[in-house]
C-alpha cells in the first residue's frame, strides 16, 4: 500500500495547486511526502511523511525500517569507536518513535528524547526552542544527567529539516553546557535551502565541531512570496465551509488489554533509553503482541495500532510485532498528535479525515484538542489505542475521549497502557553512581593502541599489590583471604627464557593465526553480523585483538573489543555487564578467553550471567566463549582442540599490553566501580605484546585457505562440549592423592601460569612431547620443580599444586583450601 498515492494521484496534489507549492529534489520525495496545510500562522504549509507514522497510518515495518536503516548509515559513518561513546537524541513530538528506531540502528547508543511535559522532582538537563512550532519549548529530562555530559558525539534526529533553526538551538544550548568534537544530524528528508545549509556549516565552524548530516532524500520547498496569507485564507475559507466533526456516539466496543508491560523498564525515551533497555523490550515483545492478538476480534483483518504524541516507539514496536505474528492481518501503525491541520477529503491532499478529542494526559499547558488523522473512514476492523498510564485519566475515558470517538469508526477498540516511566529520584546513599567510567585505552592504560581494545576496567597502577609468591599464598590462607586480593610479583623472563618465547612465537605463528581464523569466522557464521568482542582479562585479551584483526583483514569489518574481569568465586564484573548492555546489544556480545582447561571459567561465567538476568532483568547476553584452544572439550567455539604451545601464555603482562591480573578487593573497587587492574609503565623495554600480535597477524594471508576448508568441515561436526577434560582432571587429582580438582591446571597454558604465578608441586608432561614444553621445562628447572612424564595424558601436560606444601592453593570459592 502506498500512501503517497490516493486513487493514483499524489497526496501533495491539492496544497501545490491551490498554494503554489513546490517540491524540488531526489526522485522518491514524492513517495516520502504528501502537503497539507497547518492551522498555524508562523508556517502555511506541513510536509505530511508517509513513513513516519505519526498523521499517515502505514506498516509498521515501513516505519521501523526507515530509521533502523539511517541508524546504520550513522553507525558506518562515525565507526565502531566513535559509536560507541554516542549519545541519539529525537525531538518531541513527532520524531520520538525515529529516533528510537536510528538509535536500534546504530545499536550502541542511549536514546533520549526532548519532552512538552515536565516532570516532577527531575531537573531539565536543557532545553531550545522550535520557532516555527505550535508549541514551542522542548525540555530534556534525563535519568542520568551524565547522559548529555560526555564528549562523544551527539546524533540528533528529527523527521524532516526545513530550516536547522531547531537544530542550531539544540546544538547552541547543550554544546554552551558539554562541547563535544562531532556532531551527526538525521532527518528522512532534508529540504533546508541553500542558505540554510550554508548558516549550518558557518555555525559549526563557529564552534569548532564537526556537523555531519544524514538524510533518506533531500530537496527544497518552493514557496510564493505571499503564501502565509494564501495559506491563512484557504484554511478559513475551508474550515468556514466544514466545522469541525460534531462527535458521533460511539457504536464500537471499548474493551482493555492487559499487556503486562515488564516492571521497571521506561516506556520511551523521555529520560532515556538505554540499548539494555531495548533488550529487554526485545525479549518482551512477543508476549505482549500475543496478547493483542488474542484479545482482537475473529476475523479482524485490518488493524491499526495507534500510539499517542511522545508515546510512538512502544506502539511502533508492538505493531511490528503484531505484523509479523499475525501474517494474514494488515496492520498499520500511527499515533495522535497535538498538531492542528486541516482536514480535506480529496484524493490529492494528504490529511483526509481527522478526528478531534480533548487533552487528557493533564499537559503543562492546560487543555485543549487533539487530533488522530487519516483513522475515521480508513475502514479499520479494529484500533488498539496504547496510552502511557500519565493519560489513562477521567478525560481519556468521557464520552468525548479517544477511545469514544474512536469507536465510532470502528467495530472493536482495544486499550493498552503502558506504565508510565518515573525516575528514581537521586540518592548519595546508592549502591553506585550512575553513570560508570568509560572504558581505558591505550597508551594511557595498556601498551596496545586505544582502538584494540577498551578495558572495563579501573587503573590501580599506583597501588601496591604484589607480593612474593609463597608469602602471598600463605596470607591468603592464614585469612581466608580471596587469590584475587593481590598479585603475584611480575615474572621477569631470563634471556634464555625470552630466547624460548621468539622461537616458539617463529614455530607457531601460522598455527595460532590458523586459529584464530577459524575461531573467528565460526563467530561470524553463527552469530550476529557484527559481534562486539568481550575478551576475559587478560588471557583472552590478546585473542580477542587477533580476532579483531581477522575480522578487519578478512572481511573489512570494524569490530568493538573490550575486555573484562571474571574472577574465579566472585565471577564476572556485573559493572562490566551494565555498561555493555547500555552501549550495545546485549545479544552482539561474544565472550572471549585464550584457552579452556578443565572449563571452570566456562561454569563460572555461566553461573555469572544467569545470576546477573535475575538481578538485572537484563537478558540477551550468550555466555557460550569463544576461545583460540579448548582440549579441555568445554565450548562449542574454538579454534582448535588441541593443546599446544600458544606463545602468550609463556609471559605475563609483557604480552598482555603491560596489563595485570584484574584484582577484587573491597576497599579498592567500590559497587560502582569495574574491578581493578595495573598498568606496568616501567615494563615497556621488556614488552612483546605488538610483536605477539604482530607475528600471527603477519600469517593471516597464508592460512586463508586452509581456514575455510576447516570451518566448512567444522560446521558439519558436533561440537557438543563433552567435558572430557574435567573427567580427566578428577581421575588425576585422584591417582595423585590431591583430592581437589581446583589444584590440578590443565593444558600447556594452565602450567606454564602455576609456574610463573603459584608454587607447583609437580608436572606431568605427555610421553613425546616435543619443543612446545621448552619453555615449561626450562621454568620447572629454574624452580627446582619435578617434570614426571606420563604415557596416556590427554593433555600435553599438567600442572599440580599440592595443598600441603603451598597452604595457599586456592579452591573452587578462590579461598584457601586448609588441610
Amino acid at each position: 500500500m502506498n500512501n503517497a498515492v490516493n486513487d493514483g494521484v499524489w497526496s501533495g496534489t491539492w496544497v501545490a495547486e491551490r498554494l503554489g507549492v513546490g517540491l524540488e529534489g531526489d526522485d522518491g520525495l514524492p513517495d516520502l511526502l504528501g502537503l497539507a496545510l497547518r492551522r498555524n500562522p508562523k508556517r502555511a504549509h506541513l510536509l505530511v511523511s508517509n513513513v513516519l507514522g505519526k498523521h499517515v497510518p502505514q506498516s509498521p515495518s515501513v516505519v521501523y525500517g526507515h530509521g533502523f536503516r539511517l541508524g546504520r548509515r550513522v553507525r558506518a559513518l562515525l565507526g565502531e569507536t566513535a559509536a560507541a561513546s554516542a549519545v541519539v537524541l529525537g525531538y518531541a513530538e513527532t520524531a520520538t518513535g525515529l529516533g528510537h528506531a536510528v538509535a536500534d540502528g546504530l545499536g550502541l547508543a542511549p536514546y533520549l528524547h526532548s519532552t512538552r511535559r515536565p516532570v516532577t522532582g527531575i531537573a531539565p538537563a536543557g532545553g531550545f526552542e522550535e520557532s516555527h512550532s505550535h508549541a514551542t519549548s522542548h525540555l530534556l529530562l534525563p535519568e542520568d544527567p551524565a547522559l548529555l555530559s560526555g564528549d562523544g558525539p551527539l546524533v540528533l534526529v528529527d523527521d524532516e529539516f526545513s530550516t536547522g533553526n531547531t537544530v542550531l538551538n539544540t546544538i547552541r544550548d547543550l554544546h554552551a553546557r558539554h562541547p563535544r568534537a562531532r556532531y551527526v544530524v538525521v532527518a528522512l528528508v532534508d529540504m533546508r535551502s541553500p542558505e540554510d545549509t550554508a548558516r549550518l556549516h558557518r555555525f559549526a565552524d563557529g564552534i569548532g565541531a564537526r556537523v555531519d548530516l544524514i538524510a533518506a532524500a533531500s530537496g527544497t520547498v518552493r514557496l510564493p512570496d505571499d503564501v502565509l496569507d494564501r495559506g491563512r485564507e484557504l484554511v478559513a475559507q475551508h474550515e468556514t465551509a466544514r466545522p469541525d466533526e460534531t462527535p458521533e456516539p460511539p457504536r464500537g466496543r471499548i474493551t482493555r488489554v492487559d499487556l503486562r508491560w515488564p516492571h521497571g523498564l521506561p516506556d520511551g525515551g523521555r529520560h532515556g533509553f538505554t540499548p539494555a533497555h531495548r533488550a529487554r523490550l526485545q525479549a518482551a515483545l512477543p508476549a505482549m503482541a500475543a496478547r493483542i492478538a488474542e484479545a482482537l476480534p475473529a476475523g479482524a483483518r485490518h488493524v491499526l495500532v495507534l500510539g499517542f504524541e511522545e508515546l510512538m516507539y512502544a506502539p511502533l514496536r508492538l505493531a511490528r510485532e503484531l505484523e509479523q505474528i499475525a501474517p494474514d492481518t494488515e496492520v498499520r501503525f500511527s499515533t495522535t498528535t497535538r498538531s492542528p491541520v486541516l482536514a480535506v477529503d480529496d484524493p490529492g491532499y494528504a490529511i483526509r479525515t481527522r478526528l478531534v478529542f480533548p487533552a487528557h494526559d493533564d499537559p503543562a499547558d492546560g487543555p485543549g484538542e487533539r487530533y488522530a488523522y487519516n483513522v475515521a473512514g480508513a475502514g479499520f476492523d479494529a484500533v488498539v489505542a496504547v496510552v502511557d498510564s500519565v493519560a489513562d485519566t477521567p478525560a481519556l475515558h468521557a464520552r468525548d475521549g479517544l477511545p469514544a470517538r474512536l469507536a465510532a469508526h470502528t467495530p472493536h477498540v482495544l486499550l493498552a497502557v503502558v506504565p508510565s516511566y518515573v525516575p528514581t529520584a537521586p540518592s548519595t546513599t546508592s549502591e553506585r553512581p550512575a553513570m560508570l567510567s568509560e572504558p581505558l585505552r591505550g597508551p594511557a592504560f595498556s601498551s596496545y593502541p586505544p582502538d584494540e581494545v577498551g578495558w572495563l576496567l579501573r587503573d590501580l597502577s599506583d597501588v601496591t599489590l604484589e607480593a612474593p609468591t609463597e608469602e602471598r599464598e600463605e596470607a591468603i590462607q592464614s585469612g581466608g583471604a580471596h587469590y584475587a586480593e593481590s598479585l603475584p610479583v611480575e615474572y621477569q623472563p631470563s634471556e634464555q627464557y625470552q630466547q624460548l618465547f621468539h622461537a616458539a612465537l617463529d614455530a607457531s605463528a601460522a598455527r595460532i593465526a590458523h586459529a584464530v581464523g577459524v575461531v573467528t569466522e565460526t563467530v561470524l557464521n553463527e552469530g550476529s553480523p557484527r559481534p562486539v568482542l568481550v575478551s576475559l582479562a587478560r588471557a583472552g585479551t590478546p585473542v580477542g585483538i587477533l580476532m579483531r584483526r581477522w575480522a578487519q583483514f578478512r572481511h573489512g569489518l570494524d569490530l568493538a573489543h573490550y575486555a573484562v574481569s571474571i574472577v574465579r568465586g566472585r565471577g564476572i564484573d556485573a559493572n562490566a555487564l551494565r555498561w555493555l548492555a547500555a552501549h550495545h546489544d546485549p545479544r552482539d556480545v561474544v565472550f572471549v578467553d585464550g584457552w579452556t582447561g578443565k572449563g571452570a571459567i566456562t561454569r563460572e561465567l555461566a553461573q555469572a550471567i544467569e545470576e546477573f538476568e535475575k538481578t538485572e532483568g537484563i537478558t540477551g547476553f550468550d555466555p557460550e566463549i569463544a576461545v583460540l584452544a579448548d582440549p579441555g572439550s568445554c565450548v562449542r567455539t574454538y579454534g582448535t582442540r588441541e593443546d599446544f604451545l600458544i606463545p602468550s601464555a609463556c609471559l605475563n603482562s609483557t604480552v598482555s599490553g603491560l596489563i595485570s591480573r584484574t584484582v577484587l578487593r573491597a576497599d579498592l573497587v567500590g559497587p560502582g566501580d569495574f574491578h581493578g587492574a595495573k598498568f606496568y609503565r616501567e615494563l615497556a623495554g621488556a614488552d612483546l605484546s605488538m610483536t605477539f600480535l604482530d607475528a600471527v597477524g603477519a600469517r593471516f594471508q597464508e592460512v586463508t585457505g586452509t581456514v575455510d576448508s576447516a570451518v566448512k568441515e567444522l560446521m558439519t561436526e558436533d561440537r557438543t562440549p563433552t567435558w572430557a577434560g574435567w573427567r580427566a582432571v578428577e581421575r588425576i587429582s585422584e591417582e595423585y592423592g590431591i583430592h581437589d580438582v581446583n589444584l590440578v591446571k590443565p593444558g600447556v597454558g594452565e602450567t606454564t601460569r602455576v609456574l610463573l604465578r603459584r608454587v607447583p608441586w609437580k608436572i606431568l608432561a605427555k610421553a613425546g612431547a616435543g619443543p612446545d614444553l621448552d619453555h615449561v621445562r626450562l621454568l620447572a628447572e629454574q624452580r627446582g620443580v619435578p617434570v614426571e612424564e606420563v604415557g596416556e595424558l590427554p593433555y600435553t601436560c599438567v600442572g599440580l599444586i599440592h595443598p600441603q606444601y603451598t597452604r595457599g592453593a586456592t579452591g573452587a570459592d578462590g579461598r584457601a583450601v586448609n588441610v
